[in-house]
C-alpha cells in the first residue's frame, strides 16, 4: 500500500536537505557540491551500486529525508523503491518534469541502497477518461490502459535510459493491479501493458528485470486459500485462511469474513472483490510462467504465523529459479495494542522467515509512522518514530542488517524442526544466528568455542555456559559453521 508524496515536493525537501547538509559540513577550501541533474538533462553515467548485498531494507517518504538519513545510512547495500507516475512526470504531453525522481536516485545511490522503480500511468490526457479514485494529500489516482501503446513505451524507454545510469536495473509495472482503487482496467489490459513494457524495457537495457505489480497481500491470502481449497484439501484450506487473516478479519466488511468451515470459505472467495484479485493473481502468474515479467514481487502485512502457508504457496506457484522480492512488508494491525517489545519481536520473526523461504529482497514500509496520515493511527507500524528516533524494531531491523549484509543466507537445518526457528547468515567462515524457540518450553544451544550471543539489536557477550533461546528472537554468532553450532541442541 503505497504512499508517495509528490515528485515535487521531493526535490523541493530534499534540495533543501542538500543545502543544509552542504551549509553545516562545507569548508572555504572544500569543493563544491556537484550539480544536481536538470529538470531536463539526463544524468552522467556514473559507477553505480554494487548490488543488493543486505537483503533488509525500508521504503520511506522522501519530504522527511532529512531526519531519516542517519538511520538509512544504516541499511547500506538494501534494496528501496520509487513509484512514479507517468501522469505526474508528464502533465503536459511532451513535456517532462524529472526533477523529484532525479533528486531520489542521487540520494539513493549516495546511500549505497540500490534503487527500483515501480513505473504506473495514473488518468490524464495519456490515458484519456476522469479518475475515480483519488488517494492521500498528493491526490494520486488509479492508472488505466494508455489511448497510445506507443507513447506509452517512449515514456518507459525515456525511463529506463534515464535511470540506468544511477543503478536501476528493476522496474515494475503499476502496483497492486488487484485493486480498483489503483488500476481501472481488466486483467487481459494489464498483460498487454506489462507486455508493452517488458519489450521497450529489455530493448532499452539488456541488464534490466520486469517486475510484476506487486499483488495486494489480502489477494494473496485468498490465494493461499483458494489453491488449497481447489486442490481438495479444505481443513488445510480453512487452517491457512485463519492464519494468515486473523488480524483482518472485519476490516474491510465481507471481503475478509471469518471462516470457520469449507463453505464459509468458498463464499468468502467468491465476493466480487475476491474473485477480482485472484483472476489478477493468475493474469500475475501466467506473465511470470512466459518469462515475460523477470521477478515476483510480494506484499505482506500479516501476523508471522501466515509466512509459512504464504511460502508454500509461491514455491507451488512461481517458476523455478525466478527470484522473489517483497517489495513491501509490513505489521497491518487495527487498534494494535502489542507494546514495542513484541512488536519489535513480531517483525524479526517476520522478515527472518521470509529471508530464510528464499526472499531475497525485504523491505519494511513504513520506515516511520507519518502521524498525519488519512487514518488517524498507527495500523501499519514503523521501524522509527516520526521525527527519525530510532525505535526498538527499528535497531532490530538494523542489527539483522548487519548481520546479512555480504553473507550467504541459510534457512536452520532440519535436525532443530519443531524446537528452533529462525535463519543463519554465514559470512567469512563466521555464522550469526537468529533463533527463537517454538517449543513449549526454552530450548538450550549448547556453549560454542568463542560464542557470543544477546538479544537482537544488543551488545553481545560471550555464550560460556550456552545460550538459553525462548519465543523472544535472540542472535548468536560464532566462528562455526551453523550445523556445528546447532548440532547438540536438546
Amino acid at each position: 500500500m503505497t504512499r508517495p508524496g509528490r515528485l515535487r515536493a521531493v526535490a523541493a525537501a530534499v534540495t533543501a536537505t542538500l543545502l543544509l547538509s552542504a551549509g553545516c559540513t562545507a569548508g572555504d577550501d572544500d569543493p563544491p557540491p556537484a550539480a544536481t541533474p536538470s529538470a531536463t538533462a539526463a544524468p552522467a553515467a556514473t559507477s553505480t551500486v554494487d548490488g543488493v548485498r543486505n537483503p533488509f531494507g525500508a521504503h520511506w517518504d522522501w519530504s522527511r529525508y532529512q531526519q531519516f538519513e542517519p538511520y538509512l545510512r544504516r541499511l547500506a547495500g538494501s534494496a528501496t523503491y520509487e513509484e512514479i507516475s507517468w501522469c505526474e512526470i508528464e502533465r503536459t504531453s511532451g513535456q517532462a518534469d524529472w526533477a523529484g525522481l532525479d533528486e531520489i536516485a542521487t540520494r539513493s545511490r549516495e546511500l549505497g541502497i540500490t534503487l527500483h522503480l515501480k513505473i504506473r500511468t495514473g488518468v490524464c490526457w495519456a490515458t484519456g477518461g476522469t479518475a475515480r479514485h483519488t488517494r492521500g494529500t498528493a491526490n494520486k489516482t488509479e492508472s488505466a490502459m494508455p489511448t497510445d501503446l506507443g507513447s506509452y513505451q517512449r515514456f518507459v524507454r525515456s525511463v529506463v535510459q534515464r535511470y540506468g545510469p544511477y543503478g536501476v536495473r528493476e522496474y515494475a509495472i503499476e502496483n497492486e493491479v488487484n485493486a480498483p482503487s489503483y488500476w481501472a482496467g481488466s486483467p487481459e489490459e494489464y498483460a498487454r501493458l506489462v507486455r508493452a513494457a517488458a519489450e521497450t524495457i529489455r530493448a532499452t537495457d539488456p541488464k534490466a528485470r520486469v517486475v510484476d505489480s506487486g499483488i495486494s497481500s489480502v489477494a494473496y491470502g485468498m490465494g493461499v486459500a483458494d489453491r488449497l481449497a481447489r486442490a481438495g484439501r479444505g481443513a488445510e484450506a480453512v487452517a491457512a485462511y485463519q492464519a494468515y487473516f486473523q488480524r483482518r478479519v472485519g476490516t474491510r466488511g465481507q471481503q475478509i469474513p471469518a471462516v470457520t468451515g469449507e463453505a464459509q470459505l468458498r463464499r468468502a472467495l467468491g465476493t466480487e472483490t475476491n474473485s477480482r484479485s485472484l483472476r489478477f493473481l493468475a493474469v500475475t502468474e501466467s506473465l511470470l510462467t512466459d518469462r515475460t515479467v523477470d521477478v515476483r514481487q510480494v506484499h505482506f502485512y500479516e501476523h508471522f504465523s501466515g509466512v509459512a502457508p504464504l511460502l508454500d504457496y509461491l514455491r507451488a506457484t512461481t517458476p523455478p529459479g525466478t527470484p522473489i522480492q517483497a517489495w513491501e512488508v509490513g505489521q497491518f494491525w487495527r487498534d494494535g495494542d502489542g507494546d514495542p517489545a513484541s512488536r519489535a519481536a513480531e517483525m524479526v520473526k517476520t522478515v527472518t522467515l521470509l529471508a530464510a523461504g528464499g526472499i531475497g529482497e525485504i523491505s519494511w514500509l513504513p520506515l516511520a509512522y507519518n502521524p498525519n496520515n488519512a487514518a488517524g493511527s498507527e495500523v501499519r507500524y514503523g521501524l522509527l518514530d516520526p521525527d527519525g528516533t530510532e525505535r526498538e524494531a527499528g535497531r532490530m531491523l538494523a542489527a539483522l542488517a548487519d548481520a546479512a549484509r555480504d553473507a550467504t543466507v541459510t534457512p536452520l537445518p532440519a535436525s532443530v524442526a519443531g524446537r528452533l526457528n529462525g535463519v543463519a547468515f554465514v559470512r567469512d567462515g563466521s555464522s550469526t544466528l537468529v533463533l527463537w524457540s517454538t517449543a513449549d518450553t526454552p530450548v538450550t544451544v549448547p556453549a560454542t568455542p568463542g560464542g557470543r550471543t544477546g538479544a537482537v539489536g544488543s551488545p553481545l557477550g560471550a555464550a560460556g555456559g550456552g545460550t538459553t533461546v525462548t519465543d523472544v528472537p535472540v542472535l548468536l554468532r560464532a566462528d562455526q559453521p551453523v550445523d556445528r553450532i546447532l548440532a547438540a541442541v536438546r
